[in-house]
Formats: structure tokens, sequence, C-alpha cells
């Protein structure tokens, strides 16, 4: 909950501009500032306070403890200019909040966290349980020392500014070992225990089989991603307790499920009961791994519990990232956030070039040229099995023309998969030229280059004879100079001279361009590679200079 103080009027106005925003995020607190200061620290995870920085630095300032438990705490000033990020920048979440803040009510956010003003990465804001010295390798990072990344057990960090060897270290790891001097230690939660159980074992017998088995392994509990079990074992009190007192979920599986892992230790007695001859180690090696701790029984007599611990591959990440037409501000937050999140960036060079700055200190770029396009997608995806988080870019709309098919084509289960939207060329064209896709609309490649001429040529007569509003993407280029007026001519077959025709060049960029013209004015030569043309359909008009497809047929019944 993220608690709402403010003193004067401008600063209700604005506060309740957030409180209508986000009304199951935040509480307002009204009555004396001091108090409302005091009880919403007690209360809330977050606040937002509509004060000077100065009065809210008094405030709060008897009131912090930990930063790792205090709450984030942003100040937004009077005038709605600015949202500081005041306490908690990192562990209370300040820092992000206060982006999203200035979004809201148009206000500048200012983080002066030192890691977010360079763009490096916050070693606590990497969502993994984090321990040794933050402060000492951070400031290494950040003074460009060289910090070694020791990574035992693989995960999908973003980038790092790391070097092969360093004076301070990175370590990820989910053994249970103190970290150094110089060194943080990232808990990845990669370990499962596969938990079984008698009816009524008792939740003290459950967790301290657990954390035995962990301790005796020399593995971390930071680094336990879930308790696994068979279905029947779903609502069993001592294994859901255990589970919550460890703070993790419960997963379970069908028996069938279970009974067609390869364990090295099958028994007759589960068999029995719920129907597998294993529990333990089946339901921690389900989803694969390495089998760390085999089977091992609870040490009461007669033992009611068993248990088996499983270290699970990393999975990979791989972000199919669409960067819009090529203006910035065209350029979506979640498309931004996602290359700040990659360690790997995979594109073709010149959409590299577009947003080379947005990337984070110690990305690995992996660039080529035109023409290369399933490599780009082998090679993104293969980073990805390499447990790494990879950004593969597109222009545009990634699944328009762009990465992801190739990508996903050639991507399995193995690896997580996001697909990021971006704004189409046709969109952005759309924009510039009117309202020409306000009815039913498709979009053509007349590149045959990956696909036969046959097949486009069969589409475009079906769009024609469809009345649809067609948008041609890839039109000409040198080498393919007639396709353009030939799918121009089917379309002549069906809608009249005067059709309106958008033709829009590089849409959205410094050097755009955008007219409208007819079905029997426009000129094929005028058109290249970097031009969108959209051809209206019979109701499509040009009013004011505008291309417009009304949303329905009526205009083609009106009286002329």
């Amino acid at each position: 909950m993220i608690g709402l103080i403010s003193a004067t009027a401008a600063g209700a106005a604005a506060r309740d501009r957030l409180a209508a925003a986000w009304p199951d995020r935040t509480r307002v607190y009204e009555g004396p500032v001091g108090d409302a200061v005091r009880a919403a620290f007690a209360e809330c995870e977050q606040l937002v306070c509509f004060l000077a920085t100065g009065a809210v630095v008094r405030l709060v300032a008897p009131l912090l403890g930990d930063k790792t438990a205090d709450p984030g705490v942003v100040c937004v000033d009077e005038g709605g200019r600015f949202a500081v990020s005041l306490v908690g920048g990192h562990g209370g979440g300040a820092n992000e909040l206060a982006y999203q803040v200035g979004e809201l009510l148009g206000a500048e956010p200012v983080v002066t966290t030192a890691t977010d003003s360079v763009g490096v990465a916050g070693l606590d804001t990497l969502g993994l349980p984090v321990e040794g010295a933050v402060a000492a390798v951070s400031r290494a990072l950040l003074d460009g020392e060289p910090v070694a990344l020791d990574a035992e057990v693989r995960w999908p960090l973003p980038a790092l500014p790391v070097a092969a060897r360093g004076a301070y270290t990175i370590r990820v790891t989910d053994r249970a070992v103190e970290p150094g001097e110089r060194e943080v230690v990232l808990r990845p939660p990669s370990l499962v225990v596969g938990v079984g159980a008698s009816r009524g074992a008792p939740v003290e017998e459950v967790l301290g089989l657990v954390e035995d088995a962990l301790r005796d392994a020399g593995l971390s509990p930071a680094s336990l991603a879930e308790l696994a079990s068979v279905d029947a074992k779903a609502d069993e009190p001592g294994i859901v307790r255990a589970a919550e007192r460890l703070g993790v979920p419960l997963v379970t599986y069908s028996a069938e499920e279970l009974a067609a892992v390869d364990v090295p230790n099958p028994s007759e007695a589960p068999l029995a009961a719920v129907g597998t001859p294993s529990v333990a180690e089946a339901a921690a090696l389900v989803r694969g791994g390495e089998l760390l701790v085999p089977k091992r029984k609870s040490a009461a007599s007669p033992a009611m519990a068993t248990c088996a611990v499983v270290r699970r591959p990393a999975r990979g990440r791989l972000a199919v990232v669409g960067l819009g037409p090529g203006a910035r501000d065209l350029l979506t937050p979640r498309a931004e956030a996602e290359l700040r999140r990659a360690s790997v960036l995979v594109g073709l060079d010149q959409y590299v070039d577009q947003i080379r700055d947005l990337l984070r200190p110690g990305t690995r770029v992996l660039e080529s040229g035109l023409g290369a396009e399933e490599e780009r997608a082998r090679t993104a995806v293969a980073e990805a099995r390499e447990g790494q988080a990879v950004a593969l870019i597109g222009s545009g709309d990634a699944g328009v023309y762009a990465m992801a098919s190739p990508a996903l084509a050639e991507a399995s289960d193995d690896i997580d998969v996001v697909g990021v939207p971006g704004v189409t060329a046709a969109l952005a064209a759309g924009a510039l030229l009117g309202a020409p896709l306000g009815h039913d609309h498709v979009s053509i490649s007349l590149s045959d280059l990956h696909t036969p001429w046959e097949v486009i040529e069969r589409r475009v007569r079906a769009a024609a004879e469809a009345d649809l509003v067609v948008t041609f993407y890839n039109p000409r280029s040198r080498g393919r100079d007639w396709q353009l007026p030939k799918a121009l001519a089917i379309l002549a077959g069906h809608r009249e001279p005067a059709t309106p025709v958008g033709v829009v060049r590089n849409a959205s960029r410094p050097d755009e361009s955008a007219r409208v013209t007819t079905l029997a004015d426009l000129d094929p030569a005028t058109v290249d590679m970097m031009t969108v043309v959209t051809v209206g359909n019979t109701a499509t008009r040009e009013i004011a200079g505008r291309m417009v497809t009304p949303r329905g047929y009526r205009w083609q019944e009106e009286p002329k």
C-alpha cells in the first residue's frame, strides 16, 4: 500500500489525482501532517508526500531504521514539477515509484542513486537475495574498477560491467558460502526440494528434514525456489505449513507424471499409497535438473517424511522486442525496460544504433547486417539456451515482417519467451495520413525473397475482391521494380482511378514524408523500400488533405 500525505490545497489536488488513478494501491492519510507521516510510515510499504523536501526529511528522519525494511518515500513539490526519490530508492522501491508518479502527474522524476544515475543495475534490485559487501562492490562498478563475475550457477541477469578478473567479485551461487570482504553473493532460486510425507506428518518434522538436507549438502535456503510433491499431498498440513514457513510455493504433480520419472531410489511404499514408486525424488526431478541430495528420511521413529534436493538449470529468457518505426517517443516503456533487462542484445546493426544509448554498461551486443534474419534468430535462441537474458530487436512490431517469427520457429520450451509489441510502420504511416485504416484492412509484403510471387499475387487479388484497405510493405527496391505496378493494376481492376493512396516514407523519423495521391496518379518510381503504400477501399475519401476510411459504407449511400 502507498500512503499519500499532503498539507495544502494544491498538494491535495495532486494527491487526489494519484488516489483516483491507483485506487487499489493507495490510502489517503488526513489530519496533522506529522501524525499522518508517522502512521503511513508504520502501515505502508511506500509513501508519497506532497510536501517540501526539507519538511519530509525532518518528519521521516526519526522513523528510519533499516534500509532493507523502511518504506520507500517519494516527495512531490507544491508545483508538481518534480517527484523526488528520497528514501529507500532500491529496497523500498522509491526510484521506480518516482518514475511512475512522474509519468502520471507530468512531473520530472529525480533519482540520485548512483547506480541508477549511470545506468548500472543495482545489485540489490536484481530480484535475488543478496549478501555481502553490496556498497563496496557497487562503488567499484561505478568507479570502473575490475569486478569479476563468478557464476557457479548460470542465471539470466541484466548486464553488469564485469571483467574476467578483479579485486572485487560478484558470485552467483546456491551454495552456503560466506561472502568475502570484497564480494557480493547473489542467491538464484535454483533449488527444488521434493517432499513426501505420511498422513499427519508434523510440520516440524517436514521442516526439520528440509533444513537438515540443505545444511548437510552445503546449500543455501535462500536459493530454495519451491517444495514439490504429489497431488495427493497438496493439502497435507505438514507439507503446506512447511512451505509457508520457508516462504516458497508448494507445487504438486499427478502420480502419473511422477511415475514416468526415472529415479535412483524407487520404493513400493509410495507406489501402494499414492500410485507412484517415488514422490520426493520424482517431484524434484520432474522438470529436470541435477540430483544433489538423494531421497533421505526424517530422523523421527517411525520416519514420516522424505525429501530430495535438485538443482534445476536456469531457464534463459528471450525478449523479442519491437522498437517501433524509429522515433524515440514511439518506443514503448515496456520495450525500453526489456532493453535494460537484457545482458545480450541481438539485432540488425542499424536498429542497434537507434537504441545503443539505452543499453546498460556491460551489455554484449551481437549485431549483423541486412539479410541475416535467420542467423540472428538462431544466435538469440542459442544465447538464451546458455541461460542469458537476451533481447532480440526488430523494427515496428517484432511480430510483423520481423524477428519474432524466425525466433519462435527456432525456440523450444527450454527457454522463456516474452513478446514486446511495437508501433508498426502501417500504424505510424496511417497516423500521418489521417485515418486510412478505419475499416477492415490488410498488410501485404511485396518482397518475393521469402514468398513466391504467385502467392503474393493471389493475396493481393483476394484483398482487391474483398474491398479491403491494403498497406504494402517492401513495395519496391532496385532489384524489384515490377511488383508494385503489378499489384496496383490488380487493385485498379476493382477500384476507381480516384481511389486515395497514401505514400509515407520513413514515418516518424526526421526525414519523414507523407502525401496523398490517387490510384491513377501514383508513380511507382517515387517509392522505395523505406516507403509504405496504403491503398484505400471503395469507401475511402480524401478530406481536407487527409485520407479517411469510414467505419461503415454509409458514405457510398449518401446522395451526391
